[in-house]
């Protein structure tokens, strides 16, 4: 071949050599500008724990857990009960009201003194499919329990396990737990211990609350001292103390007083249905009560959504100020009108 026919074909080959390494760098570029495109500088996810509306670090996934809390007298101070983000009150027996809290947002590492389940109590934890735990049971609640329709744990199966007998308190108000034996024994039992929850309704930002005002609410579940309740409006920390038998209600284990965010106190009807006292509360028929945020109360209708107690007010339900809830159920004889006293005339703590 002509040395100068060589030549040609060697500029031709390396004019097409040429044109593809032209070709292929855009792609190179486009490939190295890829991991630049993102979000905003600053822009973040930001998470809630669903039953107060505050900010979480991360997605929440953990089921709640209801936990059965003794107020006896004997049973005074109550270790855990600051870290629920709800806690129901009602009666149990006579004059002496029982706790179910709920925990979801904080893992308490003292829980207690744990009590016996009740069947209404077993019905509000389910509202929020939580993993029931007690310590005993009544005949109604043993039935409710063994029929294998809800999670739980019984410090009757598991006293001295996961189950603690404190030194500083008499059987049977000495039963404690924690968060970590709580786990320990859902994966004895096998239950599922992660969920998506629903959220509660919240307000975003803090509006003017509506109502009347109410610096010091009193309850009386008895006639005496030995239940009278009163939650007292803190000017300082725009949180209601709680107060039980005129004694500030002071967390045993932590030490740091028990306040509250949301105050609801709900009218249900109440029936003795044994000698030895105990009740069946009606949890679905609806009926008044106070929602009570940042020193004003306003008078609303509490309804069953779910399982769940919640606020509505000319039907439409009213939204929760971000934090921790008490519900105080009382009987619909006397009533809450005779049960309970909102004064507006103290000056706050």
């Amino acid at each position: 071949m002509p040395a100068v026919k060589k030549y040609l074909i060697c500029l031709s080959l390396l004019g097409v050599l040429a044109g593809c390494q032209t070709e292929e760098k855009p792609v190179v570029k486009e490939e190295k500008a890829a991991p630049e495109v993102s979000e905003p500088e600053g822009a973040i996810d930001t998470y809630q724990f669903p039953l107060t509306g505050e900010q979480a670090n991360q997605a929440v996934t953990d089921r709640p857990v209801a936990v059965m809390i003794n107020n006896h007298p004997k049973a005074r101070p109550q270790a855990g009960l600051q870290e629920a983000d709800i806690v129901y009150e009602a009666l149990a027996e006579g004059d002496i009201t029982r706790f179910l809290a709920i925990f979801h947002s904080q893992n308490p590492s003292f829980i207690g003194p744990i009590r016996s389940a009740r069947d209404y109590y077993i019905d509000l934890s389910s509202g929020y499919d939580a993993l029931y735990i007690c310590h005993g049971w009544s005949p109604e609640a043993k039935e409710i329990l063994e029929s294998g329709t809800v999670d739980y744990l019984n410090g009757l199966f598991y006293d001295g396990i996961l189950f603690e007998r404190a030194s500083f308190k008499k059987a049977p108000h000495n039963s404690y737990i924690s968060y970590e034996n709580i786990l320990k024994g859902a994966e004895l039992k096998g239950y599922e211990m992660k969920e998506q929850v629903e959220p509660l309704l919240f307000y975003e930002d803090f509006p003017g609350i509506e109502g009347e005002a109410a610096q010091r609410i009193s309850i009386a579940y008895s006639k005496g001292s030995i239940s009278k309740v009163e939650y007292v409006y803190n000017n300082k920390d725009e949180r209601y103390d709680r107060f039980t038998s005129n004694e500030q209600l002071i967390d045993y284990h932590t030490k740091t007083p028990v306040q509250v965010d949301n105050l609801f106190i709900v009218e249900m009807d109440h029936q003795i249905i044994d000698q030895v006292g105990r009740r069946d509360i009606d949890l679905i028929s609806g009926g008044r009560g106070y929602l009570i945020q940042k020193g004003k109360a306003q008078a609303v209708q509490w309804e069953n959504k779910d399982g769940k107690i919640l606020p509505y007010k000319d039907g439409s339900l009213v939204p929760l100020l971000k934090g921790n809830t008490w519900i105080n159920i009382v009987p619909s004889s006397p009533g809450i009108n005779d049960m309970v006293s909102i004064q507006s005339d103290e000056k706050g703590v």
